[in-house]
């Protein structure tokens, strides 16, 4: 062993380890603050460009669940109105069914047709009323929902639009027909039956296509699910690894000072020869 004032291998040596050891305490402490094992292409950049992408899958993700949500809510909304619309035909019907009597007397025929243009008009007001966001799939215009399925926004699911409208093709019915006569009312039966089959089919339309978002919205958020856990696997740090390593560097780091305490106090010796 040579003895040596301008050199300190051991101290030197000491202090390399030390530094290595202030290292991976550093290291094991910001996973231990952000949760992470790799939170930037640093620490390692292929895993870390896969959790990017797969992050920006995720978002997308919600993007697709928010346009599902407002496609469920908008043809939840025409599907109820649809369905008041329908029950209001069908008590339209009894009441012109009744005013056909040609034995009815024209007291209880005016009683009839009044009540049959009630329920006419509730028609129109479910109808203007339809709406959500902005959206009304069953009035005069061509509203439809057309929303994202994937990602990407390249896929997408459509509920057209169903116009059930006084004089429209699914209600043959106008905005001034009466039952005050029999013969008016033998008219409105005939219409009333063609309004209820074609309703029978906008709401077999509409209730598809509420099942059908209902079961993209599903597998959407599972699929969201496992994306966000697979992105864990990925970049989530073992916080009970951690922890121990966090123990054993803290105890290997003061070991560390002693040791280079110790390397440093070595020169020292050499005055003993001295002496």
């Amino acid at each position: 062993m040579a003895f040596s004032i301008n050199v300190n291998a051991s101290a030197l040596s000491a202090l390399r380890n030390l530094n290595a050891t202030s290292t991976d305490l550093e290291a094991t402490q910001t996973r231990i603050n952000t949760g992470l094992k790799i939170s930037s292409a640093k620490d390692n950049a292929a895993v870390f460009s896969i959790a990017q992408k797969l992050r920006g899958d995720l978002r997308g993700l919600n993007a697709v669940q928010q346009s599902l949500d407002r496609g469920i809510s908008t043809v939840d909304v025409a599907l109820a109105a649809a369905t008041s619309i329908s029950d209001l035909l069908i008590e339209m019907k009894e009441k012109a069914v009744a005013a056909a009597d040609q034995g009815l007397d024209t007291t209880s025929r005016t009683a009839l047709s009044q009540d049959f243009a009630a329920l006419r008009d509730q028609i129109t007001s479910i109808v203007e009323n339809a709406e959500f966001n902005g959206t009304n799939l069953i009035d005069g215009g061509t509203d439809a929902i057309v929303a994202i399925t994937n990602a990407d926004a390249t896929q997408t699911l459509t509920v057209a639009h169903q116009q059930i409208t006084l004089s429209s093709s699914n209600i043959p019915i106008t905005s001034s027909q009466t039952i005050s006569t029999q013969t008016s009312a033998s008219a409105a039966v005939t219409d009333i039956a063609d309004a209820i089959d074609n309703m029978n089919s906008v709401l077999t339309k509409f209730g598809s296509g509420s099942t059908s978002l209902d079961q993209s919205k599903n597998f959407t958020g599972k699929l969201a699910d496992v994306i966000e856990v697979g992105i864990g696997n990925l970049v989530d740090a073992d916080l009970a690894k951690e922890s121990a390593n966090l123990q054993a560097l803290q105890v290997k780091q003061q070991l560390g000072i002693q040791a280079l305490s110790i390397a440093n106090q070595s020169p020292q010796s050499i005055l003993s020869l001295f002496q």
